[in-house]
């Protein structure tokens, strides 16, 4: 069983900054598992913001994300991190951690792709 807990989330104005953590427990290797951070927001769906596969070596980012949030882990911890820069308010949502192993070693992008999932916590951004 694992569990994963979201943390950081809060009310920022526009061009602010937040950091979100999620840290993951129970008996399994943290650093074997891809990584994720998820947002939704109201009347739409969940969808990707930032993935982090387990050997560090791939990260995938949204579009509408890249060159603001940065996703990172720090395995020995069993933490993995989103920093969010110049904040705006269509980043308002709930954002989420996922996590999942991958056989493969394939980082999937997809919200089928993650098995374990946080209760998520609350980004407010006003403009």
């Amino acid at each position: 069983q694992i569990q994963v807990v979201e943390s950081g989330g809060g009310s920022v104005q526009a061009g602010g900054s937040l950091r979100l953590t999620c840290v993951a427990s129970g008996r399994f290797s943290f650093s074997l598992y891809n990584l994720a951070w998820f947002r939704q927001a109201p009347g739409k769906e969940r969808e990707l913001v930032a993935a982090i596969s387990w050997s560090e070596k791939g990260t995938r980012y949204a579009d509408s994300v890249k060159d603001r949030f940065t996703i990172s882990r720090e395995n020995a911890k069993n933490t993995v991190y989103l920093e969010m820069n110049n904040l705006k308010s269509e980043d308002t949502a709930v954002y989420f951690c996922a996590a999942d192993f991958s056989a493969s070693g394939r980082l999937g992008i997809g919200v089928s792709d993650f098995d374990y999932w946080g209760q998520g916590t609350q980004v407010t951004v006003s403009s």
